[in-house]
Protein backbone atom coordinates (compact mmCIF):
# COMPACT_ATOMS: atom_id res chain seq x y z
CA UNK A 1 0.00 0.00 0.00
CA UNK A 2 2.88 2.44 0.97
CA UNK A 3 4.76 1.62 -2.75
CA UNK A 4 1.27 2.42 -4.16
CA UNK A 5 0.62 6.04 -2.44
CA UNK A 6 3.65 7.20 -1.02
CA UNK A 7 2.95 9.05 2.47
CA UNK A 8 5.82 10.37 5.05
CA UNK A 9 3.82 10.37 7.90
CA UNK A 10 2.81 6.62 7.15
CA UNK A 11 6.22 5.71 6.20
CA UNK A 12 7.39 7.16 9.75
CA UNK A 13 5.18 5.23 11.33
CA UNK A 14 5.71 1.98 10.03
CA UNK A 15 9.74 2.29 10.17
CA UNK A 16 9.29 4.02 14.16
CA UNK A 17 7.08 0.59 14.98
CA UNK A 18 9.26 -2.39 12.82
CA UNK A 19 11.87 -0.30 15.19
CA UNK A 20 10.06 -0.66 18.58
CA UNK A 21 9.14 -4.00 17.49
CA UNK A 22 12.68 -5.08 16.70
CA UNK A 23 14.25 -3.97 20.25
CA UNK A 24 10.88 -6.08 22.00
CA UNK A 25 12.14 -9.37 20.24
CA UNK A 26 15.75 -8.73 21.34
CA UNK A 27 14.12 -7.85 25.08
CA UNK A 28 12.23 -11.25 24.72
CA UNK A 29 14.98 -13.15 23.28
CA UNK A 30 17.28 -11.83 26.20
CA UNK A 31 15.09 -12.43 28.54
CA UNK A 32 14.43 -16.27 27.49
CA UNK A 33 18.47 -16.42 28.12
CA UNK A 34 17.00 -15.87 31.89
CA UNK A 35 16.18 -19.19 33.07
CA UNK A 36 17.66 -19.63 36.81
CA UNK A 37 15.47 -20.11 39.62
CA UNK A 38 16.20 -16.52 41.27
CA UNK A 39 16.33 -14.75 38.02
CA UNK A 40 13.11 -13.28 38.17
CA UNK A 41 13.53 -11.83 41.63
CA UNK A 42 14.55 -8.18 43.02
CA UNK A 43 18.71 -8.03 43.74
CA UNK A 44 20.65 -6.66 45.96
CA UNK A 45 23.65 -5.01 44.69
CA UNK A 46 27.21 -4.36 47.22
CA UNK A 47 29.95 -2.22 45.84
CA UNK A 48 33.68 -2.22 47.64
CA UNK A 49 36.52 -0.23 47.37
CA UNK A 50 39.81 -2.60 46.83
CA UNK A 51 42.92 -1.49 47.82
CA UNK A 52 44.56 1.48 46.89
CA UNK A 53 42.94 4.13 49.71
CA UNK A 54 41.33 7.23 47.74
CA UNK A 55 41.73 6.17 44.23
CA UNK A 56 39.49 2.75 44.46
CA UNK A 57 37.02 4.58 46.66
CA UNK A 58 36.64 6.93 43.64
CA UNK A 59 36.83 3.87 41.63
CA UNK A 60 33.53 2.65 43.65
CA UNK A 61 32.39 5.84 43.44
CA UNK A 62 32.04 5.69 39.83
CA UNK A 63 30.74 2.22 39.50
CA UNK A 64 28.08 3.35 41.63
CA UNK A 65 27.09 5.78 39.23
CA UNK A 66 27.30 3.57 36.10
CA UNK A 67 24.68 1.25 37.63
CA UNK A 68 22.49 3.96 38.62
CA UNK A 69 22.31 4.97 35.27
CA UNK A 70 22.10 1.56 33.80
CA UNK A 71 18.80 1.09 36.38
CA UNK A 72 17.48 4.64 35.12
CA UNK A 73 18.07 3.13 31.68
CA UNK A 74 16.81 0.04 31.40
CA UNK A 75 13.39 1.00 33.68
CA UNK A 76 14.74 -0.30 37.13
CA UNK A 77 14.30 1.01 40.91
CA UNK A 78 17.61 1.56 42.99
CA UNK A 79 17.33 2.10 46.51
CA UNK A 80 20.40 2.79 48.53
CA UNK A 81 20.56 0.85 51.68
CA UNK A 82 24.14 1.21 53.00
CA UNK A 83 26.62 3.55 52.48
CA UNK A 84 30.31 4.02 54.23
CA UNK A 85 31.78 7.49 52.44
CA UNK A 86 36.00 6.88 51.98
CA UNK A 87 37.97 8.86 54.51
CA UNK A 88 38.70 11.75 51.30
CA UNK A 89 36.85 11.02 48.75
CA UNK A 90 34.55 8.35 46.84
CA UNK A 91 32.67 5.21 48.49
CA UNK A 92 34.04 2.43 50.64
CA UNK A 93 31.00 0.72 50.65
CA UNK A 94 27.47 0.71 49.33
CA UNK A 95 24.41 -1.64 49.27
CA UNK A 96 21.55 -1.36 46.94
CA UNK A 97 18.53 -2.36 46.54
CA UNK A 98 17.59 -2.95 42.89
CA UNK A 99 13.75 -3.42 42.03
CA UNK A 100 12.56 -4.90 38.64
CA UNK A 101 11.49 -8.24 36.87
CA UNK A 102 14.59 -9.81 36.44
CA UNK A 103 16.69 -7.56 38.43
CA UNK A 104 18.79 -10.39 39.55
CA UNK A 105 18.80 -12.57 36.25
CA UNK A 106 21.04 -9.15 34.49
CA UNK A 107 23.24 -8.34 37.48
CA UNK A 108 24.62 -11.61 38.30
CA UNK A 109 26.14 -11.02 35.09
CA UNK A 110 28.71 -8.05 37.37
CA UNK A 111 29.62 -10.56 40.13
CA UNK A 112 33.46 -9.89 40.12
CA UNK A 113 36.35 -7.35 40.78
CA UNK A 114 36.60 -4.28 38.20
CA UNK A 115 39.61 -3.05 37.46
CA UNK A 116 40.36 0.54 36.23
CA UNK A 117 43.55 2.07 34.61
CA UNK A 118 44.14 6.03 34.60
CA UNK A 119 45.81 9.12 35.29
CA UNK A 120 45.00 9.87 38.70
CA UNK A 121 43.63 12.99 39.37
CA UNK A 122 44.51 12.56 43.03
CA UNK A 123 48.09 12.84 41.80
CA UNK A 124 49.85 15.87 41.52
CA UNK A 125 52.36 13.95 38.84
CA UNK A 126 49.47 12.69 36.85
CA UNK A 127 51.09 9.05 37.17
CA UNK A 128 48.54 6.40 35.52
CA UNK A 129 47.03 4.30 38.55
CA UNK A 130 45.19 0.89 38.68
CA UNK A 131 42.17 0.67 40.71
CA UNK A 132 39.95 -1.94 41.97
CA UNK A 133 36.10 -2.53 43.05
CA UNK A 134 34.44 -5.72 43.53
CA UNK A 135 30.96 -5.70 42.67
CA UNK A 136 28.52 -8.52 44.36
CA UNK A 137 25.01 -9.34 43.01
CA UNK A 138 22.57 -11.46 45.61
CA UNK A 139 19.18 -11.98 45.39
CA UNK A 140 16.43 -10.90 47.22
CA UNK A 141 15.04 -14.09 49.06
CA UNK A 142 11.58 -14.65 49.40
CA UNK A 143 10.00 -15.74 52.85
CA UNK A 144 8.78 -18.93 51.15
CA UNK A 145 12.43 -19.71 50.17
CA UNK A 146 13.76 -21.72 53.37
CA UNK A 147 17.43 -20.89 53.99
CA UNK A 148 18.81 -22.36 57.37
CA UNK A 149 20.14 -19.96 59.27
CA UNK A 150 21.09 -20.58 62.79
CA UNK A 151 20.85 -17.97 65.67
CA UNK A 152 23.90 -18.77 67.26
CA UNK A 153 25.97 -18.61 64.29
CA UNK A 154 25.24 -14.63 63.74
CA UNK A 155 26.78 -11.43 65.43
CA UNK A 156 24.50 -8.77 65.63
CA UNK A 157 25.93 -5.01 65.96
CA UNK A 158 23.94 -1.97 66.67
CA UNK A 159 25.80 1.36 65.69
CA UNK A 160 24.37 5.15 64.60
CA UNK A 161 23.66 5.76 61.04
CA UNK A 162 25.94 8.15 58.12
CA UNK A 163 22.70 7.98 56.49
CA UNK A 164 19.80 9.88 55.16
CA UNK A 165 17.18 9.87 57.96
CA UNK A 166 18.15 13.68 59.79
CA UNK A 167 19.00 13.73 63.07
CA UNK A 168 17.18 10.81 64.34
CA UNK A 169 18.86 8.33 62.92
CA UNK A 170 22.21 10.36 64.25
CA UNK A 171 20.82 9.99 67.68
CA UNK A 172 19.65 6.60 67.93
CA UNK A 173 21.53 3.42 66.96
CA UNK A 174 18.87 2.23 64.55
CA UNK A 175 21.60 1.04 62.20
CA UNK A 176 22.39 -2.80 61.93
CA UNK A 177 25.34 -4.89 60.86
CA UNK A 178 25.14 -8.85 60.96
CA UNK A 179 27.87 -11.03 60.65
CA UNK A 180 27.59 -15.01 59.63
CA UNK A 181 30.25 -16.15 61.78
CA UNK A 182 30.84 -19.36 60.05
CA UNK A 183 31.06 -17.81 56.37
CA UNK A 184 32.59 -14.54 57.47
CA UNK A 185 29.35 -13.39 55.57
CA UNK A 186 29.00 -9.60 56.88
CA UNK A 187 26.07 -7.61 55.99
CA UNK A 188 24.65 -3.74 56.90
CA UNK A 189 21.58 -1.36 57.04
CA UNK A 190 21.02 1.85 57.99
CA UNK A 191 18.25 3.17 55.56
CA UNK A 192 15.05 2.14 57.68
CA UNK A 193 14.68 4.66 60.80
CA UNK A 194 13.99 1.96 63.11
CA UNK A 195 16.40 -0.54 64.55
CA UNK A 196 13.63 -3.56 64.11
CA UNK A 197 13.17 -2.70 60.22
CA UNK A 198 17.13 -2.13 59.19
CA UNK A 199 17.42 -5.86 61.01
CA UNK A 200 14.63 -7.37 58.92
CA UNK A 201 16.17 -6.03 56.13
CA UNK A 202 19.72 -7.12 56.98
CA UNK A 203 18.75 -10.56 57.52
CA UNK A 204 17.02 -10.86 53.88
CA UNK A 205 20.34 -9.33 52.37
CA UNK A 206 22.17 -11.93 54.41
CA UNK A 207 19.73 -14.95 53.22
CA UNK A 208 20.64 -14.00 49.53
CA UNK A 209 24.19 -13.63 50.25
CA UNK A 210 24.13 -17.21 51.94
CA UNK A 211 22.19 -18.38 48.78
CA UNK A 212 24.58 -16.94 46.43
CA UNK A 213 27.75 -18.48 48.30
CA UNK A 214 26.18 -21.94 48.21
CA UNK A 215 25.46 -21.40 44.31
CA UNK A 216 28.92 -20.12 44.03
CA UNK A 217 30.31 -22.89 45.69
CA UNK A 218 28.58 -25.61 43.66
CA UNK A 219 29.59 -24.10 40.55
CA UNK A 220 33.43 -24.62 41.86
CA UNK A 221 32.59 -28.06 43.05
CA UNK A 222 31.14 -28.70 39.42
CA UNK A 223 33.94 -26.61 37.66
CA UNK A 224 36.60 -28.95 39.18
CA UNK A 225 34.60 -32.37 38.54
CA UNK A 226 34.94 -31.03 34.94
CA UNK A 227 38.57 -30.13 35.35
CA UNK A 228 37.51 -26.55 34.26
CA UNK A 229 39.83 -23.76 36.32
CA UNK A 230 38.11 -20.65 34.62
CA UNK A 231 35.33 -20.83 36.24
CA UNK A 232 34.40 -17.31 37.12
CA UNK A 233 34.29 -16.63 41.51
CA UNK A 234 33.35 -13.81 43.39
CA UNK A 235 36.97 -12.64 43.86
CA UNK A 236 38.16 -12.75 40.04
CA UNK A 237 38.81 -10.18 37.66
CA UNK A 238 35.89 -9.96 34.93
CA UNK A 239 36.83 -6.89 33.38
CA UNK A 240 39.31 -4.26 32.56
CA UNK A 241 37.98 -0.20 32.22
CA UNK A 242 41.28 1.39 30.40
CA UNK A 243 40.76 5.65 30.72
CA UNK A 244 44.55 5.88 29.31
CA UNK A 245 46.91 5.55 27.14
CA UNK A 246 44.09 4.08 25.08
CA UNK A 247 40.36 3.55 26.02
CA UNK A 248 39.02 0.46 26.06
CA UNK A 249 36.23 -1.53 27.82
CA UNK A 250 36.86 -5.45 28.18
CA UNK A 251 35.04 -8.11 29.46
CA UNK A 252 37.81 -10.92 30.11
CA UNK A 253 35.28 -13.75 30.14
CA UNK A 254 33.46 -12.94 26.87
CA UNK A 255 36.14 -11.33 24.98
CA UNK A 256 33.63 -8.60 24.35
CA UNK A 257 35.14 -5.17 24.07
CA UNK A 258 33.78 -0.94 23.11
CA UNK A 259 36.29 2.18 22.82
CA UNK A 260 33.26 3.69 23.69
CA UNK A 261 34.09 3.87 27.64
CA UNK A 262 31.86 7.11 28.30
CA UNK A 263 28.94 5.48 26.85
CA UNK A 264 29.88 1.97 29.53
CA UNK A 265 30.18 4.50 32.32
CA UNK A 266 26.36 5.99 31.49
CA UNK A 267 25.21 3.09 32.04
CA UNK A 268 25.20 1.01 28.56
CA UNK A 269 26.30 -2.62 29.65
CA UNK A 270 23.21 -4.46 28.36
CA UNK A 271 26.05 -5.67 25.31
CA UNK A 272 28.30 -6.95 28.10
CA UNK A 273 25.53 -8.61 29.94
CA UNK A 274 24.16 -10.16 26.95
CA UNK A 275 27.58 -11.66 25.74
CA UNK A 276 27.87 -13.65 28.89
CA UNK A 277 24.19 -14.55 29.38
CA UNK A 278 24.87 -15.86 25.42
CA UNK A 279 27.85 -17.60 26.15
CA UNK A 280 26.63 -19.34 29.41
CA UNK A 281 23.25 -20.66 27.62
CA UNK A 282 26.05 -21.91 24.93
CA UNK A 283 27.96 -24.07 27.64
CA UNK A 284 24.68 -25.09 29.67
CA UNK A 285 23.61 -26.51 25.81
CA UNK A 286 27.20 -28.54 25.31
CA UNK A 287 26.96 -29.66 29.09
Amino acid sequence: MLEEQRDEATEMEIAQNTEALLKRVDELELRALLSGEMDPLNCYLHIHAGAGGTESCDWASMLVRMYQHWCERSGFQMEELDFTPGDEAGVKSATFLVKGDYAFGYLKSEIGVHRLVRISPFDANARRHTSFASVFATPEIDDSIEIDIREEDLRIDYYRSSGAGGQHVNKTSSAVRITHIPTKTVVACQNERSQHKNKAVAMKILKGRLYQLEVEKQREEQAVREDEKTEIGWGNQIRSYVFQPYQMVKDLRTGHETGNIQAVMDGELDPFIEALLRQNAGMETKA
